[in-house]
């Protein structure tokens, strides 16, 4: 793997340009509720217009994470929750027009974390919820077919890095967004767990946002700063897969923990290949 810039923004200007400056090989957008009015999707196709004008067109659209501050699990049930639920469906559909029409990419979380316990009580078991699971994302790949993937989470829905699971995830051939920090957060800090789930799914993965962690918490730390190891993520790594640096910015308008993530992982590159 040659390390390609991939950077990730809104739709907002100020950030749009402050990405597009270092001509980025890979973009990804993050939508929001917001964005899904006539508005904001027309702001959204001129800033797909906008990247593929001056740096790319290896553009993924990542789906909202929320709906008036309740995440968007695949598994709400529509009895509970009609609004997300409507939402969810909708946003999807909208994106993958944009996608159809643009030559994009879609990509939606399989699972968050599940922090509204109503939603898995609603099942009453695992093996309910992930058989729901499974039916609505074997739904949106059927909607979306080669321009939709799914992200793993760090709930027990749709998470990587447990080998009989991995294995399930593998045999739906799902196109699959492979987040390297949820994988080592839900391992709890293992890096062998980690490999071995890149390992099992990589034929399968198209994408993958590349981000640190202490293993304990959702941190989003720059590439370097954490405990997962690199050297051996890039020994793993689909070539044919695109990939960006999601990382916490300390300012929306600058993606300097971008950049740097960046400059440390070609580093790594660098050094293994000095040493064979």
């Amino acid at each position: 793997m040659l390390a390609k810039l991939g950077l990730k923004a809104s739709a907002d200007p100020k950030q749009l340009e402050s990405r597009l400056q270092y001509h980025p090989e890979v973009f990804e957008f993050y939508t929001s509720q917001a964005d899904f009015n006539s508005q904001g999707l027309e702001r959204l196709e001129e800033a797909i217009f906008q990247v593929k004008d001056q740096s790319t067109d290896k553009i993924v659209l990542h789906h909202p994470m929320t709906f008036d501050g309740e995440f968007l699990e695949m598994i709400t049930p529509e009895k509970l929750f009609p609004q997300i639920t409507h939402f969810l469906e909708k946003s999807t559909n909208d994106l993958l027009q944009l996608a159809f029409d643009h030559d994009c990419q879609v990509l939606v979380h399989g699972s968050y974390e599940l922090r509204n316990k109503s939603i898995m009580d609603y099942y009453g078991n695992w093996e309910k919820a992930n058989q729901e699971l499974f039916l609505r994302l074997d739904h949106f790949a059927k909607l979306g077919q080669d321009h939709i993937m799914f992200e793993n989470s760090i709930s027990p829905l749709f998470y990587f890095g447990d080998p009989t699971y991995d294995q399930l995830i593998y045999q739906k051939v799902y196109r699959l967004a492979f987040d390297i920090s949820h994988s080592f957060i839900k391992m709890q800090g293992s890096n062998s767990k980690l490999m071995a789930s890149l390992k099992t799914l990589k034929d399968h993965i198209v994408h993958y946002h590349l981000v640190d962690s202490m293993g304990e918490i959702h941190d989003s730390l720059p590439l370097g700063q954490g405990k997962i190891d690199w050297s051996g993520v890039l020994d793993h790594i689909n070539p044919a897969a695109t990939a960006i640096y999601e990382i916490d910015l300390k300012d929306m308008n600058n993606p300097l923990e971008q950049l740097q993530s960046h400059q440390y992982l070609m580093q790594v590159e660098k050094t293994k290949q000095n040493s064979f």
